[in-house]
């Protein structure tokens, strides 16, 4: 009988203590911040990729002090994130870490161009990261065909940086003679900056910020400025869910604000255009345009 009464006691201990860790589970990756919503009158809710995430933190909370509304950061993968809005139907602002997936979210109607025109927020210049001292003594796009050379790129069917580097290879002539060293095709930005920093790789083409997310594992080499065709950028729009829309488009002008232009250069990132045009004078810029 007292056998039967410990067991109980342990199955309703632990039955207990699934539940509180199931609870706090969730407060901390979906509603803690309701532990703070007294706090605030107004609230916005946003969705950006997790590559910026240093900038969207230290924005928020100048936000936050500056006009005495909370705002709630979900970080994460470009097209996760992308997902969840869809399916929730839960988030104000969506900023991808490229104007491909505003795109996207514009033909899912996650977004809409006519009732919010997208903010670009900052600028990036495609370039060569390599690892920390340059032991391979890679110097410029042609030596990435030398043999023995491991090269990677993002997936350019999914990442965009990838098309970028392989157009960028193929308008110099070199695609055939750098294809035959890429080991990898990176799935994401995150994933093709992690392949030089561990040393997987000798050398991606990445966005420039890739050097300085982390400076002490790698080293940057700059393109030449005529073999650059396009400049990268990352924006961002208020939903068709959002339920503060004037919060919403307040907190995406506070983004590309002078208060936060700073910011975005502190991380590496060009906060004008002139910025990064200095880096590629002849590239273009596609602005993301058109209704709905």
């Amino acid at each position: 009988m007292m056998a039967r009464e410990f067991r109980r006691s342990r199955l309703l201990l632990f039955s207990v203590g699934l539940l509180i860790g199931l609870a706090l589970g969730t407060l901390s990756t979906y509603s803690f911040y309701q532990l703070t919503k007294g706090t605030y009158q107004r609230e916005v809710i946003v969705f950006a990729g997790a590559a910026a995430a240093p900038v969207y933190r230290e924005a928020a909370a100048l936000f936050e002090s500056k006009y005495g509304a909370k705002v709630v950061l979900n970080l994460g993968g470009s097209g996760a994130l992308l997902s969840a809005l869809e399916i929730t139907k839960i988030g104000d602002v969506y900023i991808p870490g490229s104007p491909e997936f505003l795109i996207l979210a514009r033909q899912r109607s996650i977004v809409n161009f006519t009732i919010s025109q997208p903010r670009t927020l900052a600028y990036l210049v495609p370039a060569i990261i390599v690892q920390k001292g340059n032991p391979k003594n890679i110097t410029k796009l042609e030596d990435l065909a030398r043999p023995g050379i491991r090269v990677a790129i993002g997936d350019p069917k999914s990442v965009c940086i990838g098309l970028y580097a392989k157009e960028i290879l193929e308008r110099s002539g070199l695609w055939e003679a750098v294809s035959k060293n890429i080991v990898t095709y990176a799935p994401s930005c995150e994933a093709t900056a992690q392949l030089v920093y561990t040393g997987a790789v000798d050398a991606v083409i990445g966005w420039h910020v890739f050097y300085y997310w982390n400076p002490d594992k790698a080293d940057i080499v700059w393109i030449e400025p005529g073999k650059i065709p396009k400049i990268g950028y990352i924006a961002g729009a208020v939903t068709t869910s959002a339920k503060d829309r004037d919060l919403a488009a307040k907190f995406l002008d506070f983004l590309s604000s002078p208060d936060v232009r700073d910011l975005w250069r502190k991380y590496g990132y060009f906060a004008t255009i002139e910025e990064a045009r200095a880096r590629a004078p002849s590239a273009v810029v596609e602005e993301l345009k058109g209704g709905g």
